[in-house]
């Protein structure tokens, strides 16, 4: 593995969905350890100007951000000319996948076949590429390792994740392009959608309690999941660039287990709220009942951990959402 390292000062990076809430983020820290260039590539789907607001004020013209799409092979041949680094994050969301599964076929898989060869034709000098948890499905054994076998995942997004790491171990093998995937678990932060037709349900909660509404629970809340923040996240993959590892997937995960039920009431603490907690039927949203990372390979490679736990996660994700209200109405005014 000698010689995967690479730097972040000095280096030119291109980050896919760049303006999304993981992509925004790297982007941050990025600009922060002293990139040369950060160029975003975001089709403004899901991503939003005002996630880059901050990096642009803070870094000028190391900060140059392109609307187009990672099905424009020109564009990315243009993009990738003269990058040392690809942060790979652009994709749709797990819902979206159901719904449209060849939009997604032709943007996580095709997509990212795009992004891997322009990489290979431009002599990219490591590519850091987000995949998910979503590949293992219901595993059989927690905490669950890497090692852990992909057949019970049975979602379109979580087989083109799983494709998608195939894919950059197959250009590893026939044109020696490092690369580091890194699983991501149930992820929060500031920066989510607060609007979008596919928000997370720690935002709907959100609304509810301001409402003065009880977070509403599709069953008995006794399904676990493992957070982790947006910013460990990110600085995972900063951590991932840097190390001299490459053709390894690692678990990024709080490497604590989280029930649903849990979740909301650690959520009404963050809001000072002394709302009961209110169940409706049960909903087969998918198969997994249990997230649990075990994220060791992670530590020893990697040096990473994560370092903020959820509750104060959550209290930052609710200054920032209360926030946010604050800039609409006065945005109204």
């Amino acid at each position: 593995m000698s010689g995967a390292a690479q730097p972040i000062e000095g280096q030119r990076a291109l980050v896919t969905g760049g303006a999304g809430t993981i992509g925004s983020a790297v982007v941050d820290q990025l600009l922060a350890a002293g990139a040369a260039e950060v160029v975003v590539l975001d089709n403004f789907v899901r991503g939003r100007r005002e996630n880059l607001a901050d990096a642009s004020a803070a870094a000028g013209d190391r900060l140059t951000v392109v609307e187009g799409d990672i099905d424009d092979r020109a564009l990315l041949a243009e993009l990738t000319r003269g990058t040392d680094l690809v942060f790979h994050l652009a994709a749709l969301r797990i819902t979206q996948c159901a719904e449209q599964p060849r939009l997604a076929l032709e943007c996580l898989v095709d997509g990212t076949f795009n992004i891997i060869e322009a990489s290979v034709e431009a002599g990219v000098k490591k590519v850091v590429a987000s995949s998910s948890a979503s590949v293992y499905g219901l595993a059989e054994e927690f905490p669950t390792t890497e090692r852990h076998h992909p057949y019970n995942n049975d979602t379109f997004y979580g087989a083109a994740k799983a494709f998608n790491e195939g894919m950059l171990r197959s250009f590893k093998a026939m044109h020696d392009l490092d690369y580091v995937a890194l699983r991501y678990f149930n992820v929060y932060g500031p920066r989510m959608d607060a609007h979008g037709k596919y928000t997370e349900v720690l935002i709907r909660w959100m609304e509810r309690i301001a409402d003065g509404r009880p977070p509403l629970i599709f069953g008995d809340g006794a399904q676990t999941m493992d957070f982790v923040h947006v910013h460990d996240i990110a600085r995972a993959n900063v951590l991932a660039a840097r190390a001299d590892v490459t053709d390894r997937v690692y678990n990024i995960a709080g490497a604590e287990e989280t029930s649903l039920k849990g979740l909301a009431l650690a959520l009404l603490s963050a809001m000072d709220s002394d709302l009961p907690l209110e169940h409706g039927p049960e909903r087969e949203v998918n198969g997994v009942t249990r997230r649990l990372a075990d994220i060791s390979a992670a530590a020893r490679d990697l040096g990473w951990k994560p370092e903020i736990g959820l509750e104060d996660g959550l209290r930052g994700l609710v200054r920032w959402w209360v926030g946010l209200g604050a800039e609409a109405a006065e945005a109204v005014r």
